[in-house]
């Protein structure tokens, strides 16, 4: 059995607070297809749109009323690849194509709609091209894959982040899970944990349900449009 852990990313959400204008860039600019653009499930005055990287990869975007519009570089956006940001928040993603002469391909396709592009670079690992995308957003394409952790892991900068050689080697081979035959139960809230932020009792109640009563609650499979 392959060992368990993601295997990619199903979809990255983006805050917004121009819909029509991410998906003007996201679909033309990097030949994304829109693939849904629909009331948020859930969310009150939320429009919620995805473009397709792959079959099983997409971008979708939130559109919230109270979305602030206020871009403070270096607090909520790192606004180039190297700047500094509020830990947590996305200091740039990188999306992946098959090889260095698709990398150049979007390069030009990205010019030739008049962005800048930065590159290509080659980092040994990945090689790669960064420009940016409305709202402040820092974005690269890159190509690379199978790194060598023997070869990119650096002692001096394992020891400056409190790593011991021991927890490397846990790091580097993760210990596997074997799955028991009843679900796990719902653990009690920890404060030292990571935890969604909503106000505490909105937060108990939603983790006191039994996660049939959220499938039953909280799913919506019907489509906004009938497809013949």
């Amino acid at each position: 059995m392959p060992a368990l852990h993601p295997r990619g990313v199903n979809h990255l959400a983006l805050s917004t607070r121009d819909m029509k204008g991410q998906l003007e860039f996201w679909c033309d600019v990097l030949g994304c297809p829109l693939k849904a653009l629909y009331w948020m499930h859930g969310v009150e005055n939320t429009f919620h749109g995805f473009v397709e990287l792959a079959e099983d990869s997409y971008v979708a975007f939130v559109q919230h009323p109270d979305n602030a519009k206020d871009i403070e570089y270096g607090v909520t956006h790192a606004g180039n690849p190297g700047a500094p940001v509020t830990a947590g928040t996305m200091q740039h993603v990188a999306f992946h194509v098959d090889s260095l002469d698709d990398v150049l391909a979007m390069r030009d396709r990205i010019r030739d709609r008049g962005i800048q592009v930065m590159g290509p670079i080659d980092h040994g690992m990945i090689k790669s091209i960064y420009f940016a995308g409305p709202e402040g957003l820092s974005l690269e394409v890159a190509t690379g894959s199978g790194i060598d952790e023997r070869a990119w892991i650096d002692p001096e900068v394992r020891d400056l982040c409190g790593i011991s050689e021991d927890e490397l080697e846990a790091l580097k081979r993760p210990a596997d899970f074997d799955r028991p035959t009843e679900p796990v139960p719902q653990p009690p809230y920890d404060e030292t944990k990571p935890n969604m932020h909503y106000p505490r009792k909105v937060l108990d109640a939603i983790m006191g349900m039994s996660d049939q009563e959220m499938w039953d609650t909280a799913s919506e499979t019907t489509p906004p449009v009938v497809v013949d």
